[in-house]
Formats: structure tokens, sequence, C-alpha cells
């Protein structure tokens, strides 16, 4: 059986419960992932061909303090760098190195940073210079595909509904919705309750109520939904090396639908891909 708890009397561990948030925790939550979206709007102008994905993490911790914001992944489980960049078939966890982008190429980049102790966590994805239309399609069908599965957030509303969103969309535009990974509750611990599917069955799982605070940030592919993990034990690429993308975001149930707390203040949430845009609430 669930359990949920108002934040303030649940120990700051994940222990299965379900923390139900409040306006303070809520205030703290748009902080920090203002700052993540900020970055993210930077980046815009920085990727191009040529630029390694090294520079980029040297951006991301900078920026991160210049605003006293830390990254989260940095040191997290061992993984040292202050973002993750997954490039092309690379479905998560790509860790930033030393070769540069090319023409042609598709990146996510996925900053967390911790603000006052609040994580904001959010992904985009960006084009390198000119892409293919294939490349570009998969994008759209990735972040239309996420916008799905916010608008299914509503209070009574269960989990299986953002899951079944995502997926009926997505295997509609001939996509595979990778399986291995979802998304997260998020707050003072960077992965907390609930697990998050990108995939289901409407009016199955968890019963959404306000103030729970979680990520939705599906990975689309081209190709089969199989992935397998390199051996540096963080890199994710698919099984058929088919082009993946993947969006986030992280949000929050409302008393009346929800708040999506990493909505770039640019409408840069899609940079350089043109799909509709977002309320901040609903």
């Amino acid at each position: 059986m669930t359990t949920y708890l108002e934040a303030e009397a649940n120990p700051v561990r994940n222990t299965g419960t379900i923390r139900l948030y409040g306006s303070d925790a809520f205030e703290g939550m748009r902080k920090a992932c203002a700052v993540t979206a900020e970055c993210l709007d930077a980046l815009a102008a920085i990727v191009k061909p040529g630029v390694t994905t090294q520079e980029i993490d040297d951006f991301v911790w900078a920026f991160g303090a210049e605003r006293g914001a830390a990254p989260a992944t940095l040191h997290y489980r061992g993984y040292t760098k202050s973002t993750c960049t997954s490039i092309n078939h690379v479905v998560c966890h790509g860790i930033p190195n030393t070769k540069p982008l090319k023409e042609g190429d598709i990146v996510n980049i996925d900053v967390t940073y911790v603000v006052d102790g609040w994580h904001g966590d959010s992904s985009r994805m960006y084009p390198v210079g000119q892409i293919k239309r294939a490349a570009e399609r998969l994008c759209e069908v990735t972040y239309r595909a996420l916008l799905l599965g916010i608008e299914a957030v509503k209070p009574g509303a269960r989990l299986g509904d953002i899951g079944a969103a995502i997926q009926t969309y997505a295997e509609a535009e001939r996509c595979s919705v990778v399986r291995d990974f979802c998304g997260h509750g998020v707050g003072r611990l960077f992965h907390d309750a609930p697990n998050v599917l990108h995939y289901g069955s409407y009016g199955e799982g968890l019963e959404l109520k306000p103030g729970m605070i979680f990520t939705i940030e599906p990975m689309i592919n081209i190709g089969r939904p199989h992935v397998k993990i390199l051996a540096d034990g963080w890199t994710a690429v698919t099984r058929d090396r088919s082009l993946s993308a993947q969006y986030e975001h992280t949000l929050a149930v409302t008393e009346t639908g929800y708040e999506v707390f990493t909505l770039s203040r640019n409408g840069q949430d899609t940079p350089g891909i043109k799909v509709p845009a977002l309320d901040v609430a609903a």
C-alpha cells in the first residue's frame, strides 16, 4: 500500500513514501529550476560544430558557481562530471569528453542544479548545425510526447495515465519508448519516489495528489526500444544504434492541475526545433 506523507514529516532519504510538498517547497523548487532553465537557455548559443562536450560541462559548472548552484551529478555515485551529454544513439548518461561535436549531431544536455538544498532537473535536445529531417522529427515527437505526459497530470489521475499518453503517441508516430529508465520524484533528494514510467495503461498506477513533485523525461528512439550500458557503467546506447532523443521537465501536481518548474523563460524549451509551446500552469 502506498503511503503519502507531508514532506516535512518525512526523513530526507528515499523511504518509498510519497512526499506532498507545501508552498515553501514550491518556492524553493522554482528558484532551483529557474537556474537550470537559464543554463539550458544559455547553452543554445554554445552548442555548435567543433565544440566539445567537456567545454559544455565546464560551462555548466561555471554557470552554476556564479549563481550559488551546485551540479547534482558531480560526484553522484562516482560520476565525475557536472552534466550528461548524450549524442545521437546515446540514450542517456553520456559522459562529457574532448571529442568535438559534428555537423548534423543531436545532443541531449541534462542539467540538475542544487540551490538551497532543492534540485532543479531538466534536459533539452540541441541540434548541432544543420540536422537531417529524421533527427528533427524525432526531437519533435519526443517533446510532444513529453507535453502529452504533462497534460495528463492532475489530482486524481494515475501515473499510468502519464505513461499511456506518451506511449500511445510515440508508437503512433512509429517510434519506440525506452523502458529501462524513468522519471522520478525530486525535491530535497535528487532521486525519490515515485518512479514515473513513460509507458503504461490509463487508469492504472499510483494516484496523483497535490504537492507531489517529480520529473517526466521520456527517451524516444527511432528504432527499437532496447538499450545497453557501455563499459564505463553510465553511458546507455540503443542496441540497434538508432537515434534517440529525450526532453525532461520537473513539475508539481497542484490543486487544479500542474505547474512546470523548469520551463524556459525565453521560449527556448526546444532550441532549434519548432514544436508547440506549453503553458506554465494548468
